[in-house]
């Protein structure tokens, strides 16, 4: 599993006859390390020169009942010596993959020191999330292991990898924590505006969730919170955003753009109970999309979800003075009955239909 063990690695290598002559040396290191093994060929490969880098480790590993486990952390030859790593369950994103990196000794070193340079942080979150897309993607992956990930300031290079593969037929350790539902997405149209994209939320919306707050009038606030506020607070933001998606769901109308950039101009959301009878649900449409039908595309899109989930009521708190709302859900077939502090409750049966 590790070629350095039996001496079948050999570096700085310049022309056909040192090459040929460390191929010979190599293959009677192995013979005597290993007598039984079975060598099939050599691997030659350009000789990397990279100047002020680091050996990190990146990999992951299907382990009891959590299903894949991502690891990072100071790679080499030494990295069961050295032991400095993290564990993060998938999907990353890479907010999430930046922490990770940060539970690390070696991170330290990657923000550079003395005359050393720092690495290119934002390549090596995006290696751990393009490994962490990887393992959901493709179950059958039961091991993956880069070591060295070679990083500098310029980037990241694997220099070795290797990866094992679950037997055809063997059931695949299921995700602990739901991925991105990306099969959700759609393109609509809106009038005057294009097409949007409407999609699940993503933890990456919250600058855009916090500016889409900033442009909402006090009315507006007051129907979806009932009380005043002038700023959406982080914690708030966070929870809005960084959702299981086993339990809640929040679709938002977006920009095509990268995560973390597109502006959000809608968002419907439900959190469900444990047992899935029931879940609350909230919507905002900010006002210069309004009267366009789209709190009915939202509505039905969400309904719709419910439904696919097995959920057996929709209910919400809707204002008396939200005359827009109350109309929205009246045609959608909700059902209504007084509460408190000037509240409606409405409701409806979602798996009929």
């Amino acid at each position: 599993m590790h070629k350095s063990d039996v001496g079948g690695v050999a570096l700085a290598l310049r022309g056909r006859a040192e090459v040929e002559h460390a191929a010979e040396a190599m293959l009677a290191r192995v013979r005597a390390a290993q007598p039984g093994a079975t060598v099939d060929g050599f691997t030659v490969e350009p000789m990397l020169a990279v100047r002020s880098s680091l050996e990190l480790i990146v990999g992951a590993a299907s382990r009891g009942d959590f299903g894949p486990m991502l690891l990072f952390g100071e790679g080499g030859a030494a990295v069961e010596v050295v032991a400095d790593t993290a564990l993060e369950l998938p999907p990353l994103n890479l907010k999430l993959a930046q922490r990770m990196l940060e539970r690390t000794r070696v991170f330290r070193k990657m923000r550079g020191f003395r005359n050393v340079p720092a690495v290119d942080i934002d390549a090596v979150a995006l290696v751990l999330t393009r490994v962490s897309q990887l393992v959901v993607d493709w179950p059958r992956i039961a091991e993956i292991e880069i070591n060295p990930l070679l990083a500098s300031a310029t980037g990241c290079v694997a220099l070795d990898a290797r990866l094992r593969l679950a037997a055809p037929g063997q059931p695949a350790a299921p995700l602990a924590i739901r991925p991105y539902p990306r099969e959700l997405e759609e393109t609509v149209t809106v009038a005057g505006r294009g097409t949007l994209l409407l999609r699940p939320i993503r933890p990456e919306d919250e600058p855009a969730l916090l500016r889409g707050f900033s442009r909402l009038t006090e009315d507006e606030v007051r129907a979806r919170f009932f009380v005043p506020m002038k700023a959406l607070p982080h914690v708030t933001a966070a929870r809005f955003t960084q959702i299981d998606y086993d339990r809640e769901m929040a679709f938002v109308l977006a920009e095509h753009a990268a995560p973390g950039e597109a502006e959000v101009h809608a968002v419907v959301r439900l959190a469900a109970d444990p047992d899935n009878l029931r879940a609350e649900f909230a919507i905002v449409v900010e006002h210069e999309l309004t009267g366009l039908g789209l709190g009915g595309l939202l509505m039905h899109r969400l309904i719709a979800y419910a439904r696919s989930r097995g959920i057996g009521e929709l209910f919400g708190d809707v204002l008396q003075d939200n005359v827009v709302m109350l109309a929205l859900c009246r045609s959608l077939g909700f059902s209504e009955r007084p509460g408190q502090d000037h509240v409606v409750r409405v409701t409806l049966p979602v798996t009929r239909g």
